[in-house]
C-alpha cells in the first residue's frame, strides 16, 4: 500500500537504526548523529490560527524568510482541515493521536460528560464543587484548562516549588479535577480523560524521550493514558500559563526579523490582565516556550538546567498569531483602529499588528532551525508546522459578535433553549454555553427533547445567526451517538449503549458570527467553517523533494506521519487502527525508496 512502509522488516529496521541513538546518547545529553540520512527526531510546532492563506502570503511577501525556506526542502498541504470542532484540545488530540472527537472524545476544553462527576472543590473558572456518587452515573461539565490549576493567576500555575517562570504538571490540583464514579470517585487526570494513546505514549514505549511545551498544564494530556496520576510517557513538559497576569521577564527578549531588535520582555509594563491581552506581552510568552524548545535541542532540559537526550519528539504551540488575528487593543478601539489586529480584506491581508505577530514566530522559528544547524542535527529532523486550529472570519466585513456590542440584540443558542440545558452550563460573567466560541454544542439534560430545542433553534434562527444545524442522523454522521452506556464502567472506555460526550446539537452559524460578550475580540474559532478549519500544514527536512499537495488532507494524519517518519507502526496508534487514519501523501526523499 502506497501510504505505508512496503514490509514490516523495513520499518524494523529504521527503528533499531534509530533507537540506540535516542537511548543511549553521549553523556553531556547532545545526540549529534552519526547517520544524519535517517529521521531521528521530530519536531512538532503548532501555530494556532494559521491558516494556508497565511503562509502563502506571508511567503510572497518575503515577511517570514525562515519558514520561506523550510518550504524550499518542504512538502506544503494547502488544502488541510482540522478537528471538527476546531478548538485547542481537539485540534491538539487530532495532531498527536491521529484521531476525532468520536473516538478520541475530547470536544471541547470545557465541554459535558454524562456520566462523570463534577470536581471536590470549585474550580479557578467557576465550575462548582459538587458530589461524587459511587457506582452510578452523576453528570458533570468537563473542563481541561487553566482552572485546575492550584492559581491561575501565576505563570506557573502556583506551584510553590516551581521558579516564576517556570510551569508543568505539578500545577494541576486534582481537587479542582472531575472524577470517576466508577472508580472510587478518583480524579480524572487529563491524559486518562482521553480514550486512545498518543504518539507520545508509542515512542516512549519505544525508548524515544518525548518532550512538550503548551498553554495550560492540562496539555500534558498528550502524554495519553497511563492510569495513574503521572503522564509517564512525557519526559518533559513546560507549561507557563498563558491565562495568568502578565509580569516583567527580565533577561527575556522577543525574537525579531533580521535586523531588527525584539521586544525586551524585561521592560514590560504588566496591564493587570493576561498574556492574550497584548501584542508584545503575547511574544514574551512565547520566547518562553521557544527557549524551552532551543533548550531541548541544545541537550538541556526545558529551563536548560540539566543534561538530557535531544527528544525523539518534540515541540510547542505558538499563541501570537491566534492573538494577532483576534485582539482588539485597547478595548475602546475599533477593528479599523491600528491599534487593533486582524486583516484588512478577504484575501488575508494581515493588519500591521498582525504581521509583527506573524514576523515573531517567523523569527522564533529561525532561532530553533539555528540552533538544529549549530548541533548538526537538521539532516536528521523532520521539522512539522502546522495549526491546532483556524479562526473566523478572515473577511473584517463578515465579523458579527452575538451577543456583542453592535446593537444587533442577537442571542447565543444556550440563551434560546436554557431551560433544557444542565444546572452548570454557562459563563456567569457573559451567559455564554460552556462551548460557544464561533460555535454551539448543546448537552440536553433529556436527550428525548432534542426535538424540542431544535425547533426552538429553528424559529430563533434569525437572533442566533443559524446557519446549520446538526443532530441525530446528521449528528451521528460526525460523531457517536449520544447517551449513556448500557453497563457504565470505570473511565474512560466507550461502551455499548450511547456516547456520554457528544453534545445532542451542533449549532454551525453563519460565517462571521462570533458568541461572545468580549469587546476585546474580532474572531474566534471552535467552528466548522474554511476559516475555522483550512490551516497551513508543512513537512520540512534537508532530503524532502519540494513539492505542493493540493488534494485534501487534514490534521490527524500528522500523527501516523510522525511515526512512520521515525520508524515506528502508525498502526500502534488506537485512533488510527479505529478510524483508518493515513499517513501524509507525497513525503519523498532525495535518493531513497521513502516514497509514500
Amino acid at each position: 500500500m502506497a501510504s505505508k512502509w512496503k514490509a514490516g522488516m523495513l520499518v524494523g529496521a529504521l527503528a533499531l537504526s534509530w533507537l540506540p541513538n535516542v537511548v543511549a546518547g553521549p553523556k553531556d545529553g547532545r545526540d549529534r548523529d552519526r547517520d544524519r540520512d535517517k529521521i531521528r527526531h521530530v519536531l512538532l510546532i503548532s501555530i494556532d490560527g494559521m491558516h494556508a492563506v497565511d503562509y502563502a502570503n506571508c511567503v510572497a511577501s518575503n515577511t517570514c524568510p525562515h519558514l520561506a525556506e523550510l518550504g524550499e526542502t518542504g512538502v506544503n498541504y494547502t488544502r488541510t482541515t482540522t478537528s471538527r470542532p476546531s478548538d485547542s484540545f481537539p485540534g491538539l488530540m487530532a495532531l498527536v493521536t491521529g484521531g476525532t472527537p468520536r473516538t478520541v472524545g475530547a470536544y471541547y476544553d470545557v465541554a459535558y460528560d454524562r456520566v462523570l462527576a463534577p470536581p471536590k472543590v470549585a474550580t479557578g473558572n467557576g465550575l462548582p464543587a459538587g458530589s461524587c456518587i459511587e457506582g452510578v452515573i452523576n453528570g458533570t461539565q468537563t473542563e481541561y484548562e487553566e482552572g485546575d490549576e492550584i492559581d491561575q493567576s501565576k505563570l506557573n500555575g502556583g506551584f510553590s516549588g516551581y521558579s516564576l517562570i517556570d510551569g508543568g504538571i505539578k500545577s494541576i490540583d486534582p481537587d479542582k479535577l472531575i472524577r470517576d464514579p466508577f472508580d472510587g470517585c478518583k480524579p480524572v487526570y487529563p491524559w486518562n480523560f482521553v480514550r486512545t494513546n498518543t504518539i507520545y505514549g508509542v515512542i516512549h514505549a519505544a525508548g524515544g524521550y518525548t518532550a512538550w511545551s503548551d498553554k495550560h498544564a492540562v496539555y500534558s494530556v498528550v502524554s495519553g493514558p497511563t492510569g495513574t496520576n503521572q503522564p509517564s510517557n512525557l519526559d518533559d513538559y513546560y507549561s507557563p500559563e498563558v491565562n495568568s497576569l502578565q509580569i516583567v521577564l527580565p533577561g527575556i527578549k522577543a525574537a525579531a526579523p533580521a535586523g531588527e531588535t525584539g521586544f525586551d520582555c524585561g521592560t514590560l509594563v504588566p496591564n493587570g490582565d493576561d498574556w492574550t491581552t497584548g501584542f508584545d506581552s503575547i511574544k514574551c510568552y512565547d520566547q518562553l516556550k521557544v527557549n524551552a524548545v532551543v533548550n531541548w535541542i541544545n541537550g538541556k532540559t526545558h529551563l536548560g538546567g540539566s543534561n538530557a537526550p535531544v527528544p525523539a519528539i518534540f515541540g510547542m504551540n505558538f499563541q501570537a498569531v491566534s492573538v494577532g488575528q483576534k485582539l482588539i487593543s485597547p478595548k475602546s478601539a475599533t477593528r479599523t483602529d491600528a491599534n487593533s489586529g486582524g486583516y484588512e480584506d478577504a484575501q488575508g491581508t494581515p493588519r500591521p499588528k498582525m504581521l509583527g505577530e506573524i514576523e515573531f514566530v517567523d523569527a522564533a522559528i529561525g532561532q530553533m532551525v539555528e540552533a538544529l544547524k549549530n548541533n548538526r542535527l537538521l539532516d536528521s529532523t523532520a521539522i512539522i508546522i502546522t495549526a491546532k486550529h483556524g479562526q473566523s472570519p478572515i473577511d473584517p466585513n463578515r465579523f458579527f459578535p452575538i451577543p456583542g456590542n453592535s446593537g444587533n440584540n442577537g442571542t447565543p443558542p444556550s440563551g434560546i433553549v436554557g431551560s433544557f440545558l444542565p444546572a452548570v452550563y454557562n459563563d456567569p460573567s457573559n451567559g455564554l454555553g460552556i462551548a460557544e466560541d464561533d460555535i454551539s454544542q448543546l448537552w440536553l439534560t433529556d436527550s428525548s427533547r432534542t426535538g424540542d430545542v431544535v425547533t426552538a433553534l429553528e424559529a430563533a434562527g434569525t437572533a442566533i445567526g443559524l446557519g446549520q444545524i446538526y443532530y441525530g442522523a446528521s449528528l451521528t454522521t460526525l460523531f457517536n451517538a449520544p447517551g449513556v452506556p448500557e453497563h457504565p464502567g470505570p473511565c474512560c472506555k466507550l461502551r455499548e449503549g450511547g456516547d456520554p460526550r457528544t453534545p445532542d446539537v451542533v449549532v454551525i452559524p453563519n460565517v462571521g458570527v462570533v458568541y461572545t460578550g468580549n469587546l476585546k475580540k474580532q474572531s474566534e474559532h471552535g467552528g466548522y467553517a474554511w476559516d475555522d478549519t483550512n490551516v497551513m500544514l508543512l513537512v520540512s527536512n534537508p532530503g524532502l523533494e519540494r513539492k505542493t499537495v493540493h488534494s485534501f488532507v487534514e490534521t490527524t494524519q500528522v500523527a501516523p506521519t510522525i511515526l512512520q517518519l521515525l520508524g515506528l507502526d502508525p498502526d500502534d496508534l488506537d485512533a488510527v487502527k479505529r478510524e483508518g487514519t493515513p499517513v501524509l501523501p507525497g513525503l519523498e526523499f532525495h535518493d531513497d525508496d521513502r516514497r509514500w
